[in-house]
């Protein structure tokens, strides 16, 4: 992978774009997203699998992480083709630079991490207006990891289900239960299911599906 030479020009935009997407992480760390706020909060929900994860740093000079998703199922969006691509804000690991300074922007604690061939959930905000770059809807709570047909974040599920009230006479049994608990992985296909029927039927606007937290 090349770099572009850094210059102080860049690296005053990269700073600020990091300032700004610390401040994003702090105030999702500091309140945990429930389920109707990642489905109200994202632009996109997919569902698949991590093809290929690489850095870099753009024309700009803001480091990046460059994700591919194989797209198994889009239930918000409209992405065409089978893949969508997007970049996250830091590199993956400290990277030297060609003229012998060490970059350290790396991707910030509490931010999604991404391994090939991992499958997931993922609730993503637009992309950035000014930068291109896109996060997960809470940041590392807004991407589920799938396997052995179970989902779960990377908060261990905490307060995914806290406050949230659907009208019992839209949910399956095993989907009550599911939004009984406090934490811990949960079925696959009845978390999908849901988020389907939700996302499908505008649960949240239509008042079926509250936060009451």
């Amino acid at each position: 992978m090349s770099y572009p030479e850094w210059n102080p020009r860049r690296g005053v935009l990269a700073l600020l774009t990091c300032l700004l997407f610390s401040a994003e992480a702090f105030a999702a760390s500091a309140s945990r997203r429930n389920l109707v706020e990642l489905i109200q909060q994202s632009d996109s929900i997919l569902v698949g699998a991590v093809q290929s994860v690489s850095d870099g740093i753009d024309a700009r000079g803001v480091p990046y992480t460059e994700v591919t998703l194989r797209v198994d199922e889009q239930l918000r969006g409209k992405h065409s083709g089978g893949t969508y691509t997007f970049r996250q804000f830091g590199l993956r690991a400290p990277r030297k630079m060609p003229n012998g300074r060490t970059l350290m922007t790396v991707t910030p604690d509490g931010w999604s991490r991404y391994t090939k061939d991992e499958r997931v959930v993922m609730f993503l905000h637009a992309p950035a207006r000014l930068t291109g770059l896109q996060t997960t809807v809470g940041l590392e709570q807004g991407k589920l990891r799938i396997a052995n047909d179970r989902v779960l974040n990377a908060t261990d599920n905490e307060g995914l289900f806290d406050g949230v009230r659907v009208s019992p006479e839209l949910l399956k049994k095993e989907e009550a239960a599911m939004l009984s608990k406090k934490r811990g992985a949960v079925d696959a296909e009845s978390f999908l299911g849901l988020v389907r029927r939700a996302v499908r039927e505008n649960w949240v606007s239509q008042g079926r599906m509250k936060n009451e937290r």
